[in-house]
């Protein structure tokens, strides 16, 4: 088989997050990592070590939704399926994690365009293709390609809460993005709802996860690699306790 990456990389302060969601890696290289290993082995010098070097290793400060991450409902909200409790990404069921892939390629769309069902519909029928309950269904929004600049957080297409709730109501558990978030850049929509006041307009895919339980990725790469079907996805996520996301090294697993 062969196997295509779709996680973007952990970053040492990204400029593709917001300020207010800052990725911070302290790089700790082998030489202080002697001076590390050595607090274990009081009694060691550096000419204990292989070349006076000891450990390398890394201290992270971020949320669970930085890098390629799986958004679980309670990120949404308290609630799903119109009143349970909504499930931490801890309690995800796994076998939503491995299955067919989907790819729908939206790139087309100017940014900030929220994706309809009809769109939907529409590149379906394109690609010759019905979804079955479980698939995988990943979104080329068109963010993808300024991944690494600011511009990223206002590129892309997104997803509504009709167009979400029509993949939902077809059994559909797991859905992803190449771009920032499901839903449309969110500067673009502010700028909407400034202009109307309409409510409905706020995190409207997102938001959908109240009346069905879904999961979402969100920073993928690569989907323009992928065929729009025939291959699978796994997207296990990082077992957060209590936890509204996880991160995921996701990728496609493609039949030789």
């Amino acid at each position: 088989m062969k196997i295509i990456d779709l996680s973007v990389a952990i970053e040492d302060c990204t400029p593709c997050d917001p300020p207010s969601m800052p990725t911070k890696i302290d790089y700790w290289d082998h030489t202080k990592g002697a001076d590390h290993i050595k607090t274990f082995f009081p009694e060691a010098t550096n000419d204990d070590l292989p070349k006076g070097l000891g450990w390398a290793i890394e201290y992270v400060q971020l949320t669970t939704h930085s890098g390629t991450h799986l958004d679980a409902p309670w990120h949404y909200h308290p609630t799903m399926n119109n009143g349970e409790k909504a499930r931490t990404i801890d309690n995800m069921p796994l076998e939503w994690c491995i299955s067919d892939g989907v790819m729908l390629d939206f790139s087309h769309f100017a940014d900030g365009h929220v994706v309809t069902p009809e769109d939907i519909q529409n590149e379906l029928d394109r690609i010759g293709y019905q979804l079955k309950p479980l698939d995988i269904v990943l979104i080329q929004s068109g963010a993808q390609k300024y991944w690494g600049t600011k511009e990223y957080l206002v590129k892309g297409c997104g997803m509504g809460r009709e167009a979400t709730l029509f993949l939902l109501n077809q059994g559909i558990k797991v859905v992803g993005t190449d771009a920032w978030s499901w839903d449309s850049p969110l500067p673009l929509v502010a700028e909407k709802f400034k202009q109307t006041h309409d409510s409905s307009l706020i995190w409207e895919g997102h938001f959908a996860g109240i009346e069905k339980e879904y999961y979402h990725l969100e920073k993928l790469t690569n989907l323009e690699t992928l065929p729009p079907f025939g291959f699978k996805v796994s997207c296990l996520p990082v077992k957060v306790k209590n936890g509204s996301a996880g991160w995921t090294r996701t990728v496609a697993i493609m039949p030789e």
